[in-house]
């Protein structure tokens, strides 16, 4: 374990590898106190995107993001049923380690890491004010470094979470190494920009699929950011299955578990295809093969169709460890309990539905017709004989099996005086 030398002095957090003081402040979350930057004397406000201006990163808006780690964290340690080790290669703070050695029953041992100084300072400091030593080590180390460090069999970890400010791209395949058989593997990526089509190129070149900017672009960014992970194990013959995903605030967070072999590396590509988007009439359909421009034509309407991928067309949460999730959250007092029960039983609803969701308004908006109520429309759906559920990815949309063209049908008899 690397220990530095570090004290406080009233708000102040001083140390000589620092080379100058910089203002922090005490909180408290799950079961740590930690030290974190006071965000204030950097002009950052919580709904700030880039808390990156303080000289060791921390963002408390990133509370929910870690008390959902911790429960899809433990549900694997139950589903494993043994001890596990957990790798965060880039901790800041080391927040997140320390949650997870102290809320996390049968974690072994934890390895934090930061190519940062500052970061690797406060972390010490953080693990020590915790008591943590005897699980908690800290590592000064670019993260691809340290994971390749631990890439050889009986190195490995069982749980690697990469939690960066940007795109986790190109820590991807340096993950899938150092997970040992069977391991879970955690990414956030923040850079929504590109994920959601504005950056077409950036995301093409960090996550090798393209993007589209459409009314459910958020769950094309789970599944970009999926079949980048898919793509970079199948290299190294490895498959992925999703556990779960989620869009929350200013980010997208994918908990995939890996399996050792060609077979499932093999199965896992089959997962790997394209979504099909008509903007005229907002048909959307999964194909496996990118087609000609010639035979881009919507079967519903005969307009041109737009595209996306490849990208992972395969389930993006797994109905059984969405409800170990959520036994686990019954026995915690998070600060954010109600609202991730939300979004845990919107989840499995979403689990064995097909890719993509409508938003209420744009399909109104686009036929012209009034907007009627979620509950409304959801009866209308199921009196129809169509699956229709809520996502969590918007308040406003529906997960169906019902067409475009249908729902057209199924509005105007919600507003005949419109007709």
């Amino acid at each position: 374990m690397l220990f530095i030398s570090a004290h406080r002095k009233g708000d102040r957090f001083m140390s000589e590898s620092l080379g100058a003081e910089f203002p922090v402040e005490s909180i408290t979350e799950g079961k740590v106190k930690v030290v974190v930057p006071n965000l204030n004397a950097y002009g950052v406000v919580p709904s700030d995107y880039a808390p990156s201006r303080a000289p060791v990163f921390y963002n408390p808006i990133m509370e929910f993001n870690r008390d959902v780690s911790v429960l899809a964290f433990q549900a694997y340690q139950r589903m494993v049923n043994r001890e596990v080790t957990i790798c965060e290669p880039l901790s800041a703070t080391g927040i997140r380690g320390l949650r997870y050695a102290a809320e996390i029953q049968g974690v072994a041992a934890v390895v934090s890491g930061d190519i940062n100084m500052r970061s690797v300072t406060l972390a010490v400091r953080n693990v020590e004010l915790n008591n943590l030593q005897n699980r908690v080590t800290v590592e000064h180390k670019d993260a691809n470094r340290l994971l390749m460090k631990h890439s050889a069999p009986k190195t490995r970890f069982d749980i690697i979470d990469i939690d960066p400010f940007g795109t986790p791209a190109p820590h991807l395949e340096a993950a899938v190494q150092a997970l040992r058989n069977n391991g879970l593997l955690a990414a956030t990526a923040t850079d929504m920009a590109p994920l959601c089509g504005v950056h077409a190129k950036a995301c093409i070149r960090k996550y090798g699929g393209r993007p589209l900017r459409t009314e459910y672009c958020q769950e094309l960014a789970i599944r970009l950011l999926t079949g980048s992970i898919a793509t970079s194990a199948a290299k190294h013959d490895v498959g992925v299955r999703v556990l779960f995903s989620h869009c929350s605030d200013h980010y997208i967070r994918v908990y995939a578990q890996i399996g050792y072999g060609c077979q499932k590396a093999d199965a896992a590509l089959k997962q790997m295809g394209y979504i099909l988007h008509c903007f005229n009439c907002l048909h959307r359909e999964t194909a496996a093969k990118p087609f000609p421009d010639a035979a881009a034509k919507c079967p519903e309407c005969g307009a041109k169709m737009d595209w996306a991928g490849p990208l992972w067309t395969g389930k993006i949460f797994d109905a059984q460890f969405t409800d170990l999730m959520a036994n686990e959250n019954l026995h915690t007092a998070f600060r954010n309990s109600s609202k991730i029960t939300k979004l845990l039983s919107t989840a499995k609803q979403e689990a064995d539905m097909p890719p993509t969701y409508y938003v209420l308004d744009r399909l109104s908006g686009k036929f012209k017709l009034p907007a009627p109520s979620t509950a409304a429309f959801f009866g209308a759906l199921q009196e129809g004989g169509f699956k229709a559920v809520a996502t969590h990815f918007n308040s406003r949309g529906i997960r169906t099996d019902a067409s475009a063209s249908e729902m057209h049908n199924i509005l105007k008899t919600l507003t005949p005086k419109t007709q």
